[in-house]
């Protein structure tokens, strides 16, 4: 069977034998929103939890509106100019208004990125600026747990706090959306670090599609509740990354709303785990650096056996990540007891080290195939995987590994996909 993985912006044809496959793990067909613009505008009058928007902004003199940064699929372009014009109607200037980029700790989005992400017309109207993790952000205090609270002080600033994100499957968090564009979205580096740390990572409800009793999403919440936004906009997208709804109003029942619903479209079931995943990294923009390709390779874990093997496509066009995750990865012996060494004294904390800490997870008693054109073979060896040309290589290896009779499940849109074992009757 022939089967198209999301990889870059094209897509990548693989053959998968039809003797092995168990099934092919993908979203329903869900009918996209035909008019964006007019979906926004209604959820802006008729939110969850919340006055209107426009309502809402009486009286607010500074706006500070929270979006995601490239790596995310969100229509940006189209919902930011409808938020807009509802301020100016409830007579916010436009010169008052700054657009946060969430980088969270990425990099920042270069001019051309702002402009394919909100449009030149909005670039041009408002003040845009990348959040950057490494400035002196306000203190808030200590969190719950202990997390000491540094947040983007634009956002602190403004007396309007919107954001804008979507929801989607999260391989630490359990969804992404809501909170997160708080925290990590907004925070500081050192806030990012603790809350990154292995006494909330390590925890085996740290992962896809947990909420209750998940201590990263807890964490996340009670950090955002502390600088909460007045009122978020959060999407869910179809199969084609095309918007199919959206939840706006209150920062926690508008994504609880729409975590319901996304997980109704993502959760997809095998009765048993197999000998082998065969993935993707998600595609454009996910795709871009093997950082964020180590989501699609945890979220393949729920469905493989003990032991098993996973097959995952990622373009990597910007190679491995940041300059911290690159040298760190690079400079490690061994990674599979990486977690135990973070909690050492003598362990000194590099920014990133959580993806590091959640790759360690992943590739711990398995063997990890990579397909990918954006980094040397040479270079790609040395991240602790078996570089691979093609999906065909890779199974050769994998049928070596498990026998000619091995089970084979297949994610085409990688970690967009929440693939599960189906719970005894």
């Amino acid at each position: 069977m022939q089967v198209v993985f999301e990889f870059g912006r094209t897509g990548l044809a693989a053959e998968i034998p039809d003797a092995n496959l168990v099934g092919v793990l993908g979203l329903p067909v869900s009918r996209p929103i035909e008019n964006i613009e007019d979906a926004v505008s209604e959820a802006l009058l008729h939110p969850i939890g919340k006055p209107p928007l426009a309502e809402l902004s009486r009286g607010r003199t500074r706006a500070c509106i929270v979006v995601c940064d490239i790596t995310r699929p969100v229509p940006s372009a189209r919902i930011v100019p409808v938020i807009l014009q509802a301020l100016e109607a409830a007579g916010i200037a436009m010169s008052q208004v700054t657009i946060l980029i969430a980088t969270g700790t990425h990099r920042s989005n270069t001019a051309d990125e702002l402009n394919a992400l909100l449009g030149s017309e909005t670039v041009a109207k408002v003040r845009v600026k990348n959040h950057d993790c490494r400035d002196d952000h306000p203190f808030l205090g200590m969190s719950p747990n202990g997390v000491p609270v540094h947040l983007n002080r634009v956002y602190l600033d403004a007396d309007l706090r919107i954001t804008v994100g979507l929801i989607e499957p999260h391989f630490m968090a359990g969804y992404a959306g809501g909170r997160k564009m708080i925290m990590p979205g907004v925070a500081g580096l050192e806030t990012v670090q603790a809350w990154h740390s292995p006494r909330f990572l390590e925890s085996p409800k740290a992962t896809n599609d947990i909420i209750d009793g998940n201590p990263v999403h807890e964490e996340a919440l009670a950090i955002a509740r502390m600088a909460p936004p007045d009122f978020i906009v959060d999407c869910a997208l179809d199969s084609a990354k095309r918007p199919c709804a959206f939840f706006a109003g209150d920062m926690e029942l508008a994504w609880n709303r729409g975590v319901e619903f996304v997980r109704a479209q993502v959760r997809v079931e095998l009765i048993e785990p197999v000998d082998i995943v065969v993935t993707s990294g998600g595609g454009y923009p996910l795709d871009l650096t093997f950082y964020q390709t180590v989501k699609g390779m945890v979220g393949a874990l729920p469905i493989l056996k003990p032991g098993g093997s996973i097959v995952i496509v990622s373009e990597c066009r910007e190679g491995i990540g940041s300059k911290h995750f690159t040298d760190c990865m690079l400079d490690l012996e061994t990674i599979e007891d990486f977690p135990e060494r973070i909690e050492s004294p003598s362990w000194n904390f590099v920014p990133d080290q959580w993806q590091i800490e959640l790759f360690a997870r992943a590739v711990r008693g398995r063997t990890i195939f990579v397909v990918c054109s954006g980094i040397p073979e040479d270079r790609l060896r040395r991240l602790f995987v078996s570089p691979q040309t093609t999906v065909d290589a890779a199974l050769e290896q994998a049928f070596a590994l498990h026998g000619a009779s091995a089970t084979i499940a297949v994610i085409p849109k990688g970690p967009y996909v929440l693939p599960a074992l189906r719970e005894p009757a």
